[in-house]
């Protein structure tokens, strides 16, 4: 044990924690009305009765990195190994709306993530893979519907209908000003370019999640449990209200929603937040907007393990905390996993690492048993406990947000900015004063780690990559992309629906930087403010 004996019993979030918790905790608290059946509201045990005795949460390692060809690649071999659903990590010019070649993007070509330009690129990433039997995850915000555009006509271009398409496209933009900062424009347009894609996937896209309201970058950018419940929800909230203010019916979108979490080091707390998650977003729709149908109150979700958690520090121990941290999330009652490779603090993951992290995902999945029974800490004075009060903390910040006139404007008021930051702040501190302690970090260190094997990017990605932009540009009809780019423009200016004109963009090989350059001359951009 640490020699600093503990002298305070906190949660991640700052929740005191008891030395014994018994039925006096839980006064006023009913299993009828709080806790319910699986698959019933409030949806705190599960949105489905039968949970992963019926079906196993999709296995959804994220990996994205090089060209598009490595890429797949590496697709091909996670699908040999087990996982059941794609996921896709894009590189940073191609979350800015940067094509490879820009002058902003040097340097940074393949280096997070896959390089996607154009939809030559896109064609490349999913080739041999069947659309229409795989769900596929794409983690992008900025650009979202331009990069779905050309998901979209990879499968139009292969016939396969767009009904039979089933996946996620992050398209989170509030989180974006919170805390990752990796927007385009102003939030009024980038909310309406989310609604778009909702009205087009509720029309032409049944089965695709449009939005994936994440709470993940959020818990990276340090805040805690609650913040990141009560900021996720309340974003997803205001979402639905614009999707309703644009004239659609709650029940036509709202089951189409999807949500994604971060799963920390506290693992009854972390347990505790996905079901206070579904408790809160079934009863907030429900009293807010009234549907009629029970999967409008569903909230469906992703998690990852925290990669914020992770030390470069005797990389090895990160297996550990990957796998407490995916347990706490099957625990929880996640619909789709992503863990976290050992390596994932000094590169991307090597494919040995990513194998052992899916591998992780399997063991939880067939040995350990947990998938036996629904919830099966269901009734426990410490996690209902636990539950209520991170509800309750997630309801006062909803207060708050009201009250300053909504997240928007909250966010233009610097608000859920600086609650991060404080959070942040207060963690590190107790980590410095070893108020908490980190192995290897500031207890059981060991001057020097051995190192491991780690995945290197070379130069001569970015410089392919360069050159097939250059062959593109050079054999397609310029007039065609123009005339192209000027429809995506109308539709922006006319407030029509801006989907049908970017799949027609990107079709004429409308490249990814040059459609989001033109819809910055209609929207323009967006300035942060001062937080501090």
């Amino acid at each position: 044990m640490s020699t600093n004996f503990q002298k305070h019993f906190r949660s991640l979030s700052g929740l005191e924690i008891d030395r014994v918790y018994t039925s006096q905790h839980l006064k006023g608290w009913t299993p009828e009305v709080d806790l319910g059946d699986p698959g019933e509201f409030p949806y705190t045990r599960g949105i489905y009765p039968t949970m992963y005795r019926g079906r196993l949460w999709t296995m959804r390692q994220f990996a994205g990195f090089g060209s598009a060809s490595d890429t797949n690649k590496r697709f091909h071999y996670l699908l040999e190994q087990g996982q059941t659903g794609l996921s896709v990590a894009f590189d940073m010019p191609t979350l800015m709306g940067l094509d490879s070649d820009d002058p902003r993007a040097r340097g940074e070509v393949g280096r997070c993530g896959v390089a996607i330009s154009c939809l030559a690129d896109m064609e490349r990433l999913f080739e041999d893979i069947p659309l229409d039997h795989v769900t596929t995850s794409m983690t992008i915000n900025g650009p979202a519907a331009v990069v779905f555009a050309m998901y979209l006509a990879v499968a139009e271009k292969r016939g396969i209908p767009l009904g039979r398409l089933d996946g996620t496209i992050q398209n989170d933009i509030l989180k974006e000003y919170i805390a990752q900062k990796e927007w385009l424009f102003p939030p009024e347009p980038h909310i309406r370019l989310i609604v778009d894609t909702i009205a087009y996937c509720t029309a032409h896209v049944p089965k695709w999640h449009p939005v994936s309201i994440s709470g993940y970058h959020i818990r990276e950018a340090g805040s805690t449990a609650i913040q990141e419940l009560a900021f996720t929800l309340y974003n997803g909230l205001t979402y639905v209200d614009a999707a309703v203010q644009a004239g659609l019916a709650v029940d036509s979108f709202a089951p189409q929603l999807s949500f994604f979490f971060n799963v920390h080091n506290d693992f009854f707390e972390e347990i505790a937040k996905f079901r206070a998650a579904r408790r809160l977003w079934a009863q907030e729709m429900a009293r807010r907007y009234q549907p009629t149908n029970p999967k409008s109150l569903q909230p469906r979700c992703h998690a990852q393990t925290a990669g914020c958690s992770l030390t470069a520090q005797q990389p090895l121990n990160n297996v550990v905390r990957t796998t407490l941290q995916a347990l706490a999330a099957v625990l929880g009652g996640t619909q789709s996993l992503h863990t976290n490779s050992m390596d994932e603090t000094m590169a991307l993951p090597t494919e040995e690492a990513a194998k052992l992290a899916l591998r992780t995902q399997q063991i939880i999945a067939c040995e350990s048993g947990v998938t036996n029974t629904v919830d099966p800490l269901g009734g426990s004075y410490y996690v209902e406990t636990l539950t209520n009060q991170l509800e309750e903390g997630a309801r006062t910040y909803f207060q708050k947000l009201d009250e300053l006139g909504g997240m928007v404007q909250a966010i233009q008021q610097g608000f859920p900015q600086r609650e991060i930051f404080n959070a942040s702040h207060q963690y590190q501190l107790e980590i410095e004063r070893k108020e908490r302690v980190i192995v290897g970090i500031n207890e059981y260190i060991e001057p020097h780690s051995p190192p491991i094997p780690i995945l290197r990017i070379g130069p001569e990605v970015e410089h392919e990559q360069i050159e097939r932009l250059r062959e593109l540009r050079r054999t397609r009809s310029q007039a065609r992309v123009t005339a192209a780019l000027t429809t995506v423009q109308k539709a922006a200016v006319s407030g029509d629906n801006v989907m049908p004109a970017l799949i027609e963009a990107v079709k004429t090989h409308a490249t990814l930087g040059e459609i989001c350059t033109a819809l910055k001359e209609v929207f323009g951009t967006y300035q942060e403010p001062a937080v501090l």
